[in-house]
């Protein structure tokens, strides 16, 4: 597993200097050359955080300086030439064209890479990495962004590579991509609720020559009709009511890169009409207007439904499902694909121990063995959730069977060599106050009155058993 940036700036401190000062390194015999080190700054509001991320860089091989805010960034980058910069926080919820404007024309030339929560990218960025980020993902976009020369004519949003697995199963996936990624053929995503449709569709896209285009992902399945029209394909001024202003859908922020429509079953015959008339023509109007807009955008759909079947039943269109049926990926279930198992649970892991502030090394055996037995009905998404949950409700450096959910954790036992019968009989103590907290919506009054004792009673046990209920999330 990958060493957070936190863990790494608690034990190899690095100095953190101006991008005219480097940074020692200790051992280099000077008759070696070096390479010049490539230059970043970090700008986060936390400015904790921020020297953390640029002492992890430092230890990767980059010259990082960290600062709290674009005035400051400003001020520590008057002189000496920068590569990439990095926002997080206030100063990338402010904006692309905010950071850059306000950090002058002398960096022009540096790519701008955000750390935003999924779904907050205005655009303008040259990368985006989904918050809270993985190791992994910022330094694999970081070294994609200075790989390719910057193209200031107009915006290159990447996406990070994503995380799908490594088993023979995901492999043969992972193929197809590769095989269709740059045809520009319509693409339909099949496979059960949370396998990761929408993590395949952010491949597809990576791998194609539109990755330095938009992303654009609609949840057609959220939405009412109206409402979902809209999203697509926008509206004019007035086009309803409470419509004040004229907005772009979609489909028009899709232009050079790729739309994601989930759960594409859920689209209404009215609706589906106008999806083929797109699909076809790469043509709509805005919702309330006349003026017909074309865009260049690949698409990908996705659906856990068995669509041939609903166009047997009448509640499909025929014509429109041909039409997006041209190349059909089935994301495989979780059970199907056990070896990638360990590895999402690994990376689950590392996101959610950042998350709750606190380290976490990895799983135990027994912990590791019933992750690979149960059968994952949600498949990745009730994996992810799983991991979460036990880091947060966990208390030990490593995560044990139990911290799982109960159908995960039923028919394995902790086994401690030696264990105490107190310490023996804190592991179902420990899962009784779990089982009640999840019964009941995590409300720690109901929990108590379930478990016949008071609130105060509860917090001690919790306490002694090592549960941080302050930690605990709230309802999913």
């Amino acid at each position: 597993m990958a060493t957070s940036p936190r863990t790494i700036a608690a034990s190899v401190p690095r100095p953190v200097g101006d991008p005219g000062v480097p940074v020692p390194r200790e051992g280099r015999r000077e008759a070696e050359p070096s390479p010049p080190r490539r230059r970043v700054i970090v700008i986060d509001s936390d400015r904790r955080a921020a020297s953390q991320r640029a002492a992890w860089l430092c230890d990767l091989g980059w010259h990082a300086t960290a600062a709290g805010s674009v005035d400051e960034a400003r001020r520590r980058l008057a002189r000496g030439r920068l590569d990439v910069i990095v926002a997080a926080g206030g100063p990338a919820a402010a904006g692309a064209e905010g950071v850059r404007s306000a950090l002058g024309t002398r960096h022009a030339a540096a790519a701008l890479v955000a750390i935003l929560p999924v779904g907050d990218d205005p655009g303008g960025w040259d990368a985006v990495v989904p918050a809270p980020p993985t190791d992994g993902a910022l330094a694999a976009t970081l070294d994609a962004v200075v790989a390719v020369p910057t193209d200031r004519s107009g915006p290159r949003v990447s996406v990070p590579r994503t995380m799908l697995g490594d088993s023979p199963a995901t492999r043969g996936v992972l193929d197809v991509v590769r095989r269709v990624a740059d045809t520009g053929v319509t693409v339909l995503v099949t496979g059960e609720s949370g396998t990761g449709k929408s993590l395949l569709a952010r491949e597809i896209h990576r791998t194609s020559r539109r990755r330095h285009g938009p992303f654009v992902e609609v949840a057609c399945g959220s939405l009412s009709e109206t409402l979902l029209e809209s999203e697509l394909f926008g509206h004019v001024a007035g086009a309803y009511t409470g419509a004040a202003g004229a907005r772009e859908g979609r489909f028009a922020q899709a232009d050079g890169g790729t739309i994601f429509l989930d759960e594409i079953a859920t689209a209404t015959p009215a609706l589906q009409v106008k999806l083929l008339r797109v699909l076809q023509e790469m043509a709509f109007e805005p919702v309330g207007g006349g003026t017909t807009r074309t865009v260049d955008a690949r698409l990908v759909l996705a659906t856990h439904e068995d669509l041939a079947a609903r166009v047997a039943a009448g509640t499909f269109r025929a014509d429109l499902y041909w039409r997006i049926n041209v190349v059909t990926i089935e994301m495989p279930a979780l059970r199907d694909r056990r070896a990638d198992i360990p590895q999402l649970a690994h990376h689950f892991l590392e996101r959610a121990a950042e998350r709750a502030g606190r380290p976490v090394r990895g799983f135990t055996d027994a912990a590791l063995g019933a992750l690979l037995e149960h059968d994952w009905p949600g498949n990745v998404r009730e994996l992810e959730h799983a991991v979460e949950r036990a880091v947060f409700l966990g208390s030990g450096a490593s995560i044990d069977v139990a911290d799982l959910p109960p159908g995960l954790s039923a028919g394995h036992t902790r086994t401690t060599p030696g264990a105490s019968l107190r310490e023996a009989l804190e592991v179902p103590e420990r899962r009784m106050i779990l089982d009640a907290l999840e019964r009941n919506a995590w409300r720690r009054d109901a929990a108590a009155r379930a478990l016949g004792i008071n609130r105060t009673t509860l917090y001690k046990k919790a306490k002694r058993l090592g549960l941080d209920l302050s930690a605990v999330p709230g309802a999913r």
